[in-house]
């Protein structure tokens, strides 16, 4: 993989805590959130088109039940674009798919995307893939580069979690939102993977200290 184009991709532990030492030693509340939640998680996923899938099943659910409705999917057989090509969106729908996620899937399996050729695709170019996609938004993409391809530099400041973590860190007087919490992540680069990691992480410490499960 050439860095040059996809910038610092994260493989392991060692660079999680790279990255989290250079965040301690530019920004002492990412110091003194990382003396809150000990070492962070590496969190990387596999890529590909069974993950973007995931990602849809999961939108505005429960966990049990995209679990539930992911299962049924395996157990068809429907995680692959071959796959849900062969079928209608009413034989997707009777495996528990809304309407909606029904025709998103369908959408994603038509995409052809080239999941190989993303690993080496700069990461504005990857986003701009995936949200091309009905039904996949910026923050799934975001998620997606951060996570499934580990690329250290990208941020997904739509997460509500993120914004509330970095009101409670940066002490704000509100929840930033999107645009305010993406010119803030500037100052993070080029770590800005690791920087969500230690918000996520500060979130349930801090959620945990008000007592709230």
């Amino acid at each position: 993989m050439d860095e040059n184009i996809t910038g610092r991709v994260i493989r392991g532990d060692s660079c999680v805590s790279e990255g989290a030492d250079w965040l301690a030693q530019h920004e002492p509340r990412f110091a003194h959130a990382l003396s809150l939640t000990g070492a962070l998680p590496l969190r990387l996923r596999p890529d590909g088109f069974g993950q973007l899938l995931s990602a849809i099943v999961s939108q505005q659910v429960s966990v049990a039940s995209a679990r539930a409705i992911w299962g049924r999917l395996e157990a068809a057989g429907m995680v692959t674009p071959e796959a849900i090509d062969t079928k209608s969106e009413e034989d997707l729908r009777a495996l528990g798919l809304s309407r909606q996620k029904a025709s998103y899937a369908k959408a994603l399996a038509a995409a052809e995307i080239d999941f190989v050729a993303l690993r080496e695709t700069p990461t504005d170019e990857v986003i701009k893939t995936l949200v091309a996609v009905k039904g996949i938004g910026v923050w799934t993409a975001e998620i997606y580069a951060m996570f499934s391809l580990g690329r250290a530099d990208v941020f997904a400041p739509g997460d509500l979690a993120l914004q509330e973590a970095a009101k409670e860190l940066f002490d704000l007087p509100e929840r930033p939102k999107d645009r305010v919490l993406r010119q803030m992540a500037e100052d993070w680069s080029p770590w800005r993977s690791v920087a969500a990691r230690i918000l996520w992480a500060y979130y349930r410490v801090d959620k945990n200290r008000e007592g709230i499960a």
